[in-house]
């Protein structure tokens, strides 16, 4: 057999050659041995198992810090939910200890110890009952009985808050694996925001609202039960816990997932039909008619319903400046361009404009 050489191209050779200078002339070589970043020192190390298991165990007790601080946090969730300041529903949030006994019971169920995920539904049962008692009692002395935007939207929860309890759960479980980024935790709780919506379930209760109450009592169940799922995942990943163990409890979880996923689609869809629509209607009436051409649009709401859209437009206009004749017209009009039966009312803010002529200076 004919040995084959295959010549190695010059421009490789030079290549080669300049950088070996350049790593003798600056001392690269010693420099990238020295600060490659494989420090041993500095490598991040998952926490213990028996380090980990301690911390979530005292996350699961209800002891009276745990109390107070649930208390204190309701109370200021509830008053940021009635004045309808997204800055104090926040730091209701961060001062909230719910996460704790919560990422108990996903590393419960990932270890498959039953004494723990027994401890930690318990002091998470006492913690939701106390945050809805709290919350009933401060907006009953309140006595405010509006339903702001920060309320309402807490009470119709869909798949993007799906998506959000999940990313919540993998984080919420990754930073007690890793004690460097243990600052992150009131970040997760910020994400979750398990508080404020049993703050509204205690809003609806006080006010006898129960449309109130059950969707944001959906809200929080579907953010428990994706902590729950997510970070019991977690834990399994980094060797933390047994699938045999955890099957189960992975199981079940699995199960209540695709119940709340029902609600939590037909929600999504709805809100997807809500913003195209409205986004029509916007067009329709600006571009289609003239009728709204001396009126400032302020609101357009979409209920879809069984049978009909209920479409309600909010306008400020001068008085009698639109007629009966004229909604009659745009509900045509929207029918003929939806092609579905449409439920349209028109609230008309009287609009009244009042001069003051400049004074002439001269």
């Amino acid at each position: 057999m004919i040995p084959i050489f295959t010549a190695t191209p010059r421009y490789v050779i030079r290549f080669k050659y300049l950088l070996r200078i350049i790593t003798r002339k600056f001392g690269l070589k010693k420099l990238w041995h020295q600060d490659n970043g494989n420090w041993k020192w500095i490598k991040e190390k998952a926490t213990p198992i028996a380090s980990l298991n301690r911390s979530l165990w005292r996350l699961s007790v209800p002891t009276f810090s745990f109390h107070f601080m649930l208390v204190l946090s309701a109370i200021i969730s509830t008053l940021g939910l009635l004045a309808n300041s997204v800055a104090i529903i926040i730091g209701a949030m961060i001062i909230a200890p719910l996460m704790g006994p919560i990422i108990g019971m996903a590393y419960s169920v990932a270890m498959g110890n039953r004494k723990l995920l027994r401890r930690s539904s318990f002091t998470l049962f006492k913690g939701i009952i106390l945050t809805i008692t709290a919350s009933w009692l401060t907006a009953s002395i309140i006595g405010l009985e509006t339903m702001d935007s920060e309320i309402l939207s807490r009470t119709n929860p869909t798949l993007i808050d799906f998506g959000i309890a999940m990313a919540a759960g993998l984080a919420g479980a990754f930073t007690q694996t890793r004690r460097s980024i243990a600052d992150a935790i009131p970040g997760v709780a910020i994400a979750v925001a398990l508080v404020p919506p049993l703050s509204v379930i205690g809003i609806g209760l006080g006010l006898g609202e129960q449309e109130i109450a059950t969707g944001a009592f959906l809200l929080f169940s579907t953010n428990l039960i994706c902590i729950i799922f997510f970070g019991s995942l977690v834990f399994l990943f980094q060797s933390y816990g047994n699938l045999d163990r955890a099957k189960k409890g992975l199981v079940m979880s699995t199960l209540v997932m695709f119940v709340l996923g029902v609600p939590l689609t037909l929600s999504m869809r709805d809100l997807i039909i809500q913003k195209n629509v409205s986004s029509q209607i916007a067009d329709l009436i600006v571009e289609e008619t003239d009728i709204f051409a001396n009126a400032d649009i302020n609101l357009i709401t979409v209920i879809p319903r069984k049978k009909l859209l209920q479409i309600k437009i909010e306008v400020g206009a001068p008085l009698d400046s639109i007629s009966q004749e004229d909604i009659d017209r745009v509900r045509q009009l929207l029918v003929k361009n939806i092609k579905q039966p449409i439920d349209l009312r028109v609230e008309v803010i009287p609009l009244r404009v009042i001069k003051s002529p400049q004074e002439n200076s001269n």
